[in-house]
């Protein structure tokens, strides 16, 4: 028997497409545009400054993988994770569900991609001068947080039995 997609599965799908073209236009644009490698840092307004990070590691720089079979695990690691969630959001049924599926796995493929084309993701979101947050980061990263978010919030939801 084929399981059908439901609408919150297409709905996590598209967001996932969304969040990866974005990623990866914007990263196109801070490399190739800004040439944001030529210079330290660019400025945005108030806290926020575009500063271009080559990120080997993991989450915040843990975990740095300089070495081939490091970084190729990541990478397959990441498409893993990205396939198990799409797997999963096929059958979803609830908005929150489907917003945290959709962003987790656009993020997870956004930065899979950059470490299969540069060997480490491309970071360039800089909000160091809040004082609170010294790293640097990227709309990929920033999906996957706001996903885990959405899913830890949508697990709190009660479920009411009928009856």
């Amino acid at each position: 028997m084929i399981n059908r997609v439901t609408r919150h599965g297409w709905a996590a799908y598209a967001l996932a497409a969304v969040v990866i073209v974005l990623d990866q236009a914007v990263k196109y644009w801070v490399l190739t545009g800004l040439h944001l490698q030529d210079r330290p840092t660019v400025p945005v307004g108030g806290p926020l400054n575009l500063t271009l990070v080559m990120n080997p590691g993991v989450s915040f720089g843990f975990l740095r993988a300089d070495q081939d079979l490091a970084r190729w695990g990541l990478v397959a690691f990441s498409l893993v994770v990205a396939v198990l969630i799409i797997f999963w959001a096929r059958r979803g049924h609830r908005t929150l569900q489907a917003l945290g599926y959709g962003l987790i796995a656009g993020g997870a493929i956004g930065n899979a991609i950059d470490r299969a084309r540069f060997g480490a993701v491309v970071d360039f979101i800089d909000v160091q001068r809040l004082g609170f947050f010294p790293w640097v980061f990227n709309i990929a990263d920033s999906g996957i947080t706001v996903g885990v978010i959405c899913l830890l919030l949508d697990s709190l939801r009660r479920e009411h039995a009928a009856g």
